[in-house]
């Protein structure tokens, strides 16, 4: 099951050269996502995908990411049987997320936070696991812009049975800032591992990696601030 709250996951998304996807778990990754979106930068076609990455997808966690799929993309998805989970980047609406999880689907529902009362729209989904992004209109995620970390604690208080995934802005550089303030289950990173959209630098994936893995092995700030008071 991805993501995994037992083990803090990181999230490589968007690859449009499907040789990168065995490179990229052997340093390190826990998923990688397919973009099946026809109108983004980094879509890789279903066919496309079933096609070369099926012995990858044999040993390892694949997540299709979506945008307002039709049901004919739906059901060649599912049936696909290469992907752990759908990740909705799009409009879809609770009712949709429901239908999917009555099919057995593993559905991460990405919503974009542009101040905290858009936080309240998490609860409305049925899914477990939601991805918080950044408010790009129009873009449905990949845009590299961040929110304010603050709110993905926030909404973590909100809704504490939900697991949170954290996107948006996210690179080698801050991802670990990033972990130590938010806790989120897993990371996800497109744009800012990449030296060309959907090219990702393997330099920059394996940094990435390593530094959100560091931010989880220490405490969170708070926690710091809190032992360094008991002392």
């Amino acid at each position: 099951m991805f993501p995994d709250p037992q083990r803090r996951s990181v999230k490589i998304c968007g690859i449009t050269q499907p040789q990168q996807a065995a490179v990229i778990f052997a340093l390190g990754a826990d998923a990688v996502g397919i973009n099946l979106w026809p109108k983004s930068k980094r879509h890789m076609p279903l066919e496309v995908a079933v096609n070369s990455l099926q012995n990858v997808a044999a040993k390892h966690t694949l997540v299709a990411v979506m945008v307002n799929p039709d049901a004919a993309l739906l059901d060649a998805a599912i049936s696909s049987q290469l992907f752990q989970a759908l990740q909705l980047h799009g409009d879809e609406t609770p009712v949709d997320v429901e239908r999917l999880m009555q099919r057995g689907v593993n559905v991460i529902k990405a919503l974009q936070v542009r101040d905290a009362a858009s936080l309240a729209q998490i609860g409305e989904f049925p899914c477990e696991s939601i991805l918080l992004d950044a408010y790009n209109p129009g873009t449905y995620g990949g845009g590299g812009h961040a929110f304010p970390w603050e709110l993905a604690v926030r909404a973590k208080e909100m809704f504490p049975a939900k697991q949170f995934l954290l996107s948006g802005g996210l690179t080698p550089d801050n991802v670990r800032l990033a972990v130590e303030q938010t806790r989120p289950v897993a990371v996800d990173v497109a744009s800012g591992v990449e030296s060309l959209p959907g090219s990702k630098d393997l330099v920059q994936v394996a940094r990435f990696i390593a530094e959100a893995r560091d931010g989880w092995a220490v405490g969170s700030i708070e926690e710091v601030k809190a032992a360094e008071e008991d002392e």
